[in-house]
């Protein structure tokens, strides 16, 4: 038996979007990308007090809309609850989905997306304030824990509460805003997210984040990812090679500083294949020339991006992890281009 909530958006979209047309085709008549994004997380989407939207899913956005359009600016930001995230994306109001999602099977299976890969891997925590003197998971036995509506965590705590013996009581709000809110002024115990959603929250605190700690424990597996519909096969491949492209040019040693340079030397057979030389790839994909070029120009490599977001000189500075290159012990990885 489904889950509820996917039933439900199963019912209500399952075959909504397959009478919208070829996605890459609608994009381009429009003249314009519609991104699916957070309401402002720091490190994947959040604007600035300028409008300008920044963080690793925004940058995402506009390496695909440079692909697909030529032009990385080219990008309609639709902030959404991750209750709201898959029927906007299953109803065709955005061409993708760019919000720190999490890949399941479940997801993709039963709702007819397609996740196109991992764009930053996480893992699921809880977070307590520091005078509550809890130092593991076990000792908020009892607890009311905060979860977004809309998010894998209504499932994950519960079936982590549940493989330790443990009791809770879930506090389930759609808005990030109001579940925030609810969290510092203590109408729960804990805060069950992404272990880098946390760290986002923590720095909004009044006081600063000196007063939470997120737990050590995991209590799940988080691959995030962008999605599309199922069914737009071209569309697919395109948003999915953007992401490989991005890893790829940093394993190259790519920037956004040397790619045309790199792109006029052909000194490296590898690079020109990554770089789709021969233009043959682009035609089958249906976007211009150079398509890889503009990419890395707009947006950098995933490096950039990822120290643009989360380096030590951003304001949220987490640690590579599993998101560095397989090559330097991580798991980010790039199918071969030819």
């Amino acid at each position: 038996m489904l889950p509820v909530g996917i039933a439900l958006l199963t019912a209500a979209f399952g075959t909504a979007y397959a009478a919208a047309g070829d996605t890459l085709a609608l994009v381009k008549a429009r003249g314009a990308l519609r991104c699916g994004v957070s309401e402002g997380i720091a490190g994947f989407s959040v604007r600035d007090a300028a409008g300008h939207w920044t963080g690793l899913d925004a940058d995402f956005c506009r390496a695909v809309a440079a692909a697909a359009l030529g032009n990385a600016e080219k990008v309609v930001f639709v902030p959404l609850t991750a209750a709201a995230r898959f029927p906007a994306l299953l109803s065709g109001d955005i061409d993708l989905l760019a919000r720190n999602t999490t890949w399941t099977l479940n997801r993709e299976a039963n709702l007819g997306v397609h996740f196109i890969g991992i764009l930053y891997y996480d893992d699921g925590a809880i977070m307590v304030p520091r005078n509550g003197k809890i130092s593991r998971i076990a000792q908020l036995n009892g607890a009311t824990i905060c979860v977004a509506k809309g998010s894998n965590y209504v499932e994950n705590v519960a079936d982590y509460f549940a493989s330790k013996n443990l009791t809770y009581k879930p506090l389930i709000i759609e808005s990030l805003k109001a579940l925030t809110t609810a969290f510092f002024s203590g109408r729960c115990q804990a805060y069950a997210s992404d272990r880098t959603q946390l760290a986002a929250i923590r720095a909004q605190a009044s006081g600063g984040p000196k007063d939470y700690i997120i737990l050590p424990d995991n209590i799940s597996k988080e691959p995030l990812g962008p999605v599309v519909n199922r069914g737009e096969e071209q569309w697919l491949t395109l948003v999915e090679w953007v992401l490989y492209t991005l890893i790829e040019a940093e394993e190259l040693g790519i920037t956004r500083e040397n790619v045309r340079s790199v792109r006029d030397t052909k000194a490296n057979a590898e690079w020109e294949s990554s770089l789709d030389t021969s233009k043959s790839v682009a035609k089958a994909l249906g976007v211009n020339s150079e398509w890889v070029v503009r990419v890395i120009a707009s947006v950098g490599n995933y490096g950039e991006m990822y120290e643009r977001n989360f380096g030590p000189n951003s304001n949220l500075p987490i640690q590579r992890g599993l998101n560095r290159l397989w090559t330097q012990g991580g798991l980010m990885y790039a199918p071969p281009f030819r």
